[in-house]
């Protein structure tokens, strides 16, 4: 696990072809940059204010970020949180990576480091009320899988970085210690991410959506240990990629969430780990 503690886009402009023509042919629309509003900073990792697709501005908001920066400790594997109080604070980031406000959690909604390595938060307030007190809206998460080869940014609201490269593929098995991870995401090697951005989403650059959360790397070659995490294929063939850094899926969770941002793990398409 990255040790908890964490690119701006070119607009392409469509030129007409041919000789002077009477009107210019018109401008593609320009993708917005990638920024740090909605991110969170936490005592020691990052994170993000999160909605799913059916979200309304009515829902108590939610934040995302690792399993491993669960503020009791480390779930152990096969443990999975569901609905534990907590008063956690997290630092609200506007567009600059600067602080405007202080949220609190009311409980963990879902917490697991099994199969992948994520915890929600539910805040005591709702999307509307950040909305109208810091003009911040939260991180929509993508609902389907994300693709090789997609333009990514790792924002960090701990260090106040980014990290911009692509997703260089997907893992069958990432095996950390005793933790084992599904169809996890592999960056290519210009994210060299470290502690602290532990919990960062990881966006989609086209569509300004989280496909992924930030969660480990391996640091110094070493074999399927705490920090040095290793690849295992279908066939158990294991890989080490001393260097490359790798992130945890979240498509598949908002099938976890009904009506008012509610969790409910038997819901019809949700495959996250039960209790």
């Amino acid at each position: 696990m990255k040790k908890p503690l964490g690119a701006v886009l070119t607009a392409l402009v469509i030129a007409g072809a041919g000789a002077a023509p009477a009107v210019a042919a018109p401008a593609a629309p320009a993708l917005k940059a990638v920024d740090f509003a909605g991110t969170v900073s936490l005592s020691n990792c990052s994170g993000s204010v999160i909605r799913f697709p059916n979200s309304a501005d009515s829902d108590p908001a939610l934040v995302m970020t690792n399993g491993h920066c669960l503020e009791t400790g480390f779930p152990a594997p096969g443990e999975v949180i569901t609905n534990q109080s907590s008063s956690r604070t997290f630092g609200l980031l506007n567009s600059s990576a600067t602080k405007v406000g202080t949220l609190r959690a009311s409980k963990v909604v879902y917490s697991t480091m099994t199969d992948t390595d994520v915890t929600i938060y539910q805040l005591t307030t709702t999307y509307a009320s950040i909305r109208s007190t810091y003009g911040i809206s939260p991180l929509t998460v993508q609902d389907t899988h994300p693709t090789a080869g997609t333009a990514i940014t790792v924002v960090s609201g701990y260090w106040k970085k980014t990290y911009a490269c692509n997703i260089d593929g997907f893992v069958y098995r990432l095996k950390e210690g005793d933790w084992t991870w599904k169809d996890s995401v592999r960056y290519t090697s210009a994210c060299q991410t470290i502690g602290g951005t532990s919990g960062s989403p990881v966006i989609d650059n086209a569509t300004g959506k989280v496909v992924a959360v930030n969660n480990t790397g391996n640091e110094d070659g070493e074999r399927c240990t705490e920090n040095n995490p290793c690849e295992v294929d279908a066939n158990g063939n294991v890989t080490v990629r001393q260097g490359i850094n790798y992130a945890e899926e979240t498509f598949q969770i908002p099938a976890c969430f009904t009506t008012g941002n509610k969790l409910n793990l038997n819901a019809v398409g949700c495959v996250l780990p039960k209790p």
